[in-house]
């Protein structure tokens, strides 16, 4: 397991590098996208009002901001669960030229896929107090406020060494929890033997 610090825009060579299990600090411009954006551009067919050239990293994030004295200030940020998101996942990797989607969990087998393709990856935060990243954030602008509100709205941050995450998704289209599934399967029917118990038993029914 290796430990990176990437800056934004990145490019192939910084993730073709990534391996699973890796940690990675990200510096750099990035922006928000959650459910709604997502159904605004892809199945809506609107256009997305700024170019992610620069800006190839994708948080998977609702973040808490408010305006005080004309500036916007962070109040939450934690990356929320990407697989809700696997219905456009590919789209939003091969359109907006992804190079790194940040979430929780992980991501289904057609955005892997694409991945591969494009050579993009996904991280999962290894961090259960998001406030202790507000730091590290800084809010630059905000589009489709108005269209999305302010949960849903495509948020510009610009990050300093906000982390760690871990990679789940590597630009070869591995997946980290698959391993960890077929890992704890293998250990669950270890136990199920020791314990005597049946691999084909059902649980209980409360209701």
């Amino acid at each position: 397991m290796a430990e990176y610090h990437l800056t934004a825009p990145l490019k192939d060579e910084d993730v073709t590098k990534l391996k699973l299990g890796d940690i990675v600090y990200i510096s750099g411009e990035c922006f928000t996208c959650r459910s709604r954006l997502q159904k605004y551009i892809f199945d809506e067919g609107n256009s997305l009002p700024f170019d992610t050239k620069n800006r190839n990293i994708l948080i998977h994030n609702g973040p808490i901001v408010v305006k005080e004295n004309g500036k916007w200030r962070l109040v939450s940020f934690m990356p929320t669960s990407s697989i809700r998101f696997e219905k456009w996942g590919a789209k939003s990797v091969e359109n907006w030229n992804l190079k790194m989607i940040v979430g929780k969990t992980t991501m289904g087998k057609e955005t892997a896929e694409m991945m591969k393709e494009k050579k993009c990856v996904h991280v999962s935060p290894q961090s259960v107090s998001p406030n202790l990243w507000i730091d590290s954030i800084e809010v630059q602008n905000v589009y489709l406020f108005d269209e999305l509100g302010s949960i849903e709205a495509a948020w510009h941050f610009k990050l300093n060494d906000l982390g760690p995450f871990i990679v789940d998704i590597d630009t070869d289209g591995n997946n980290l929890f698959d391993k960890m599934d077929k890992e704890i399967e293998e250990r669950k029917i270890k136990a199920l033997e020791k314990l005597g118990i049946e691999p084909d038993y059902e649980y209980t029914k409360l209701y």
